[in-house]
């Protein structure tokens, strides 16, 4: 899709979450680079104050920044009160985070809200936005899943059932929302170097954020689930043979294999 019609279709603003570093960092890039303005929601205000200069220097575009948590109950209401007056095309759900290792070594707390930003967020986001476009005929949506959907992963046990989460809900939109002029996509990365691994204590490798981005922008609108990378595309093509029991144990593997020991 070429600059101008996706500005059409998508613009003229864009939200991100998790947009301070890494693939939402890079989601930021891209559009800006197709003369989106653009809402910028992470938790660290420095580096989205940052960004934002760097971004509207360098393309002439508007931005806003929000600075919220939303694992929060009342992160909606902030994020509304910023864009309510804003035409919204396109929404990129990209906030998230892992916790690896035994499902019963984390607190319940610390569960909950890996729940709430990787699920109830680009439920809330999806619905608060997905109306308004529905009303103008026409918008996207990505929600960032992860390669994870494809594979029951022990010691990421919540995590992968998050990104199955995501996967889902985009597949189904997709079918209900295509009719209303809104494409809803599920990008699918795995490894992809990011901060994520910090978070996550694995180990950093794999896919540039600029890749994943590419993959993304360039599937939206053409496919309901784009799957970043040769490898992870075999993962998927796994599930078709394998029984569940041994892509479980497939998954331990994984996550055993670039989990960091302290």
């Amino acid at each position: 899709m070429k600059s101008e019609e996706f500005h059409v279709k998508y613009g003229p603003w864009a939200i991100v979450t998790g947009a301070s570093s890494g693939i939402g960092e890079e989601f930021c890039r891209q559009l800006a680079t197709l003369k989106l303005n653009l809402i910028l929601v992470a938790r660290r205000h420095e580096r989205l104050e940052k960004l934002s200069i760097e971004l509207m220097d360098t393309h002439s575009i508007k931005t806003k920044i929000i600075a919220t948590d939303i694992s929060q109950a009342d992160f909606l209401k902030q994020i509304k009160t910023v864009t309510d007056s804003l035409d919204i095309g396109l929404l990129v759900n990209n906030a998230g985070f892992a916790l690896t290792g035994n499902f019963l070594d984390h607190s319940i707390e610390e569960e909950l809200s890996m729940m709430y930003v990787n699920c109830r967020a680009p439920l809330m986001l999806s619905h608060a936005f997905g109306k308004k476009m529905a009303e103008r005929g026409r918008g996207g949506i990505i929600n960032v899943s992860s390669a994870s959907a494809f594979l029951p992963m022990p010691f990421w046990s919540n995590y992968a059932a998050t990104k199955v989460y995501d996967l889902y809900l985009s597949e189904g939109l997709w079918f209900e929302l295509k009719d209303r002029g809104i494409d809803v996509l599920a990008l699918c990365p795995g490894a992809t170097r990011t901060e994520f691994s910090n978070v996550a204590k694995t180990k950093s490798g794999g896919m540039e954020p600029a890749q994943v981005v590419e993959i993304g922008l360039k599937k939206l609108g053409k496919k309901s689930v784009a799957i970043a990378g040769v490898s992870n595309r075999i993962i998927n093509f796994m599930g078709r043979f394998f029984s569940r029991q041994l892509l479980t144990k497939i998954g331990a593997r994984v996550v055993q294999g670039f989990t960091v020991y302290e």
